[in-house]
């Protein structure tokens, strides 16, 4: 038998498949790519308008920050402008108060100025009523209260003038002090003392130690139950009437004397006192208390009236002298 040969590939067939393979591949290939191209330019374009909202956001929030920029730098003028307005409005507030404190310290002066006047003032007034009171009605008790009002009043003084002033009223107040009662507060209790006392004078004439002792003359003896005889350089011979109008004249000088006290009028007293001296001398005999009321009588002649010290009405005169100066309290 004959061996058939095998067969052989067929050659041009193996030609044409690798080619059509490269073709294949390369139009895989290629269709790839476009595919590959068309999803990369999708993907740029997506970026591109991904950048460019982006970018137009950015845009967006540039603008606005320029917009917020351009309202802040407003803002700051006007707040400038403001401060501006509120520093020059501080500026004038503080001028203004200035002015203000200034006007103050003068009101505040002139007040305190015309304090210390009124106080002088009420002071002077208060001094002057009291030198009314000491010259006029020897009232050392008004007296010395409105000393002590002046006082108060010369307390608000200030040091450089009230000092003085200070002093020279406590000088006067002691020496208020130590006047008492006063003169004619003195002088009436004297006077109601001697008035008291005339009221006790014996009526006779103490019997003395030789008149006693001598005999008595028998026509003496005789009419001794019918007549009483007195000695007309002793007493003189007085009738009731007489004794009791006396009595009466003497009381009336006795006011007369009370009123010259209290007038303060030592030229009346003096003569008033003489008359009641006189009036003593008909009405009553020479005794020992006689002679002592009218020892009284001559010590309340010389008796001041009036309180004299060199120290009252110095702080009134002071005042004066401040005020006539013009010299400010």
């Amino acid at each position: 038998m004959t061996e058939t040969p095998p067969p052989t590939p067929p050659q041009r067939s193996l030609r044409w498949i690798v080619p059509l393979v490269l073709v294949l591949l390369l139009v895989a290939a290629s269709g790839w790519g476009w595919h590959a191209v068309q999803q990369w330019q999708e993907r740029a374009r997506l970026q591109s308008q991904a950048d460019a909202v982006r970018l137009q956001g950015l845009l967006d929030s540039v603008e606005a920050l320029r917009r917020d920029q351009r309202a802040s730098s407003a803002r700051l003028q006007d707040a400038a402008s403001t401060n501006r307005v509120l520093r020059d409005e501080v500026l004038g507030l503080g001028q203004r108060s200035a002015l203000i404190e200034e006007n103050l310290a003068r009101l505040a002066e002139s007040a305190r100025q015309d304090s210390h006047a009124l106080h002088a003032d009420e002071a002077e007034l208060l001094l002057t009523q009291a030198a009314q009171r000491l010259d006029g009605a020897d009232d050392l008790a008004g007296a010395r209260r409105l000393y002590a009002l002046a006082a108060t009043q010369l307390e608000d003084l200030p040091a450089a003038s009230g000092l003085n002033l200070r002093q020279a009223l406590l000088q006067e107040r002691n020496v208020l002090d130590a006047a008492g009662n006063g003169p004619r507060a003195d002088a009436r209790l004297r006077l109601a003392t001697f008035a008291q006392a005339l009221q006790t004078l014996p009526l006779q004439a103490p019997a003395s130690p030789t008149s006693t002792a001598r005999e008595r003359p028998w026509w003496e003896v005789a009419l001794a139950p019918f007549v009483q005889i007195t000695p007309s350089r002793l007493s003189g011979p007085l009738t009731d009437a007489q004794r009791v109008a006396g009595a009466d004249a003497l009381q009336v000088e006795l006011t007369l004397a009370r009123a010259a006290v209290e007038r303060g009028d030592s030229t009346a007293l003096q003569q008033a006192l003489d008359r009641i001296e006189h009036g003593m001398t008909r009405l009553w005999p020479d005794s020992p208390d006689l002679r002592r009321q009218r020892a009284e009588l001559r010590a309340l002649r010389s008796a001041p009236l009036r309180l004299s010290a060199p120290e009252l009405g110095s702080t009134l005169q002071q005042l004066r002298t401040l005020r006539d100066g013009e010299t400010p309290l």
